[in-house]
């Protein structure tokens, strides 16, 4: 690509960022006639669970790294002035907590350097970890190992996400919908790089002949970013000047596999493959039952957006802890409602049934 290209295609893609923000704050862009699933399944309660509440720990090992909690910032944004700021207050929430904190997809960072500073969190965040991130569909259109490398680079990253988002370039007016020949070159990134390559959905989920296929390439982690949250079908319905189009993503508004039923299908192909449960968790409820359904960490992204965009940081960043404390605290009440100490004990639980 020329000089002007470059600069043609990052300003498109902060322009486009930019409306992501502005539309997941301001429309209505959850799918509809679909949910994560989670509702429809319930801990039996335990009377009698033998712990004290204050014996409760959530701390936990992922990809060999310790973490004070089995929670993480969903991967959103950046690319733009605001969406660095909304980054930063973010990590510093998750600093404070004990949070693992994902980036949105750093391409216009890789495309244009001055853009960079919107992704980099490690001098709030040094403790926990950050995971970079790229669209896997991007290795089809000029990046590969180098961008990669270069994304972890710029964000200093404990690992990196490639992310899978078909549905979503579909109905994206500038989209790039070439995903003919990804895994092998999903494989190749995963075998060069330093660092554990995940692969995560954007909100449709992953199914288990899928997850298999990826962890035959090489992938150190699953995030099943399942649907029942946002719908990006939904949020590009909103960009798009194409009648027909528009009217095509409504149709679209129910697809996908639920977020509970994705992490048990992987879980049960790939028993001893990390999974990140994503996609539509609102509390820490939903969190303890992806982590009794196999989930080694739940992670938590539009639900926190709001408070994160609130241009006064100093108040951003302390409704977001309270937000954070308040799953937390969801989380360890729903633990000790059936006698589960630890995240192992969660993870290993009986008593996760049906809703009838």
């Amino acid at each position: 690509m020329t000089v002007e290209q470059i600069s043609g295609a990052s300003a498109s893609t902060s322009k486009r960022k930019s409306e992501h923000i502005r539309i997941c704050l301001q429309e209505n862009v959850a799918g509809e006639g679909i949910d994560t699933g989670l509702a429809r399944l319930r801990f039996r309660h335990n009377a009698l669970p033998e712990i004290a509440f204050d014996d409760i720990r959530l701390d936990t090992e992922w990809l060999g790294r310790p973490m004070r909690t089995p929670l993480l910032v969903s991967s959103m944004t950046g690319g733009t002035s605001e969406a660095g700021a909304i980054n930063r207050r973010l990590a510093e929430a998750a600093e404070n907590k004990g949070w693992a904190i994902g980036l949105g997809s750093m391409r216009a960072a890789i495309e244009q350097e001055d853009l960079a500073a919107s992704f980099y969190i490690r001098d709030i965040a040094p403790s926990v970890p950050v995971i970079a991130n790229i669209g896997a569909v991007q290795l089809n259109y000029g990046f590969g190992v180098d961008a990669c490398r270069r994304a972890v680079e710029i964000a200093e990253a404990d690992a990196l996400v490639l992310h899978l988002n078909s549905m979503q370039e579909v109905f994206q007016p500038e989209g790039d919908t070439n995903f003919r020949d990804l895994l092998p070159r999903i494989e190749e990134v995963c075998r060069a790089l330093p660092v554990p390559v995940g692969i995560k959905e954007v909100g449709w989920g992953i199914d288990a002949d899928t997850a298999a296929l990826l962890s035959s390439a090489g992938a150190a982690f699953i995030d099943v970013a399942g649907a029942g949250g946002t719908s990006w079908s939904q949020v590009e319905k909103y960009r798009q000047n194409d009648p027909m189009r528009r009217l095509a993503a409504e149709a679209f508004s129910g697809w996908g596999i639920p977020t509970a039923q994705s992490i048990s299908e992987v879980k049960e192909r790939l028993p001893h493959m990390p999974v990140i449960a994503s996609g539509g968790l609102q509390h820490g409820v939903d969190a303890a039952k992806s982590i009794a359904l196999g989930a080694d960490i739940a992670g938590f992204g539009r639900v926190l957006l709001s408070r994160a965009a609130n241009e006064e940081t100093r108040l951003s960043v302390e409704q977001l802890m309270e937000q954070f404390d308040r799953i937390e605290f969801e989380l360890r009440a729903a633990m000790f409602g059936i006698g589960a100490a630890t995240i192992t004990d969660l993870q290993q639980t009986n008593r996760l049934i049906p809703a009838r």
